[in-house]
């Protein structure tokens, strides 16, 4: 069950990494779906993003970009469901040590496609440290690439 700390909290934190992070501005970065049961963020192609002026494939840094959005999102979600008890100011003091420790793509497929959507699980929830794992796909469903990633959740 979902608490309103944790919804409250959740989507002040969907607020900042959707609307105030100018980099994510910059990169067009929306997020669709952020709750303690998923996260799903979306990027159109636009011609900034293009890594190989050649083949019009996403950049390899947009891609690691979106995974490493997608696996600080999940960790800190699979904090927030942790437990039920959190207090608001207790969320969002965690919410300023929140950082990637280290992080891993794996390219599959060329970034080809007009829409991409990453996503991520919670592989393992701790109270300092979290890790996760993150897919990008395109609007066709090709898996672009998947990453694995540490974050510092405490």
């Amino acid at each position: 069950m979902t608490t309103d700390v944790q919804r409250k909290v959740l989507q002040q934190v969907a607020d900042i990494f959707d609307k105030h992070v100018p980099f994510h501005n910059l990169l067009g970065l929306e997020i669709k779906r952020y709750d303690i049961d998923g996260v799903e963020v979306v990027i159109k192609m636009k011609p900034e993003l293009i890594g190989n002026i050649h083949q019009h494939i996403l950049h390899g840094g947009v891609t690691a970009t979106l995974l490493d959005v997608v696996g600080g999102l999940t960790c800190f979600a699979g904090l927030v469901s942790s437990r039920e008890d959190w207090t608001i100011e207790a969320l969002e003091q965690r919410l300023t040590t929140l950082g990637t420790i280290d992080m891993r793509v794996d390219y599959l497929r060329p970034g080809r496609g007009e829409i991409f959507t990453a996503t991520g699980c919670v592989i393992r929830s701790g109270n300092r440290v979290s890790v996760c794992r993150m897919e990008l796909h395109n609007e066709q469903g090709t898996h672009i690439a998947f990453g694995t990633g540490t974050y510092m959740v405490g």
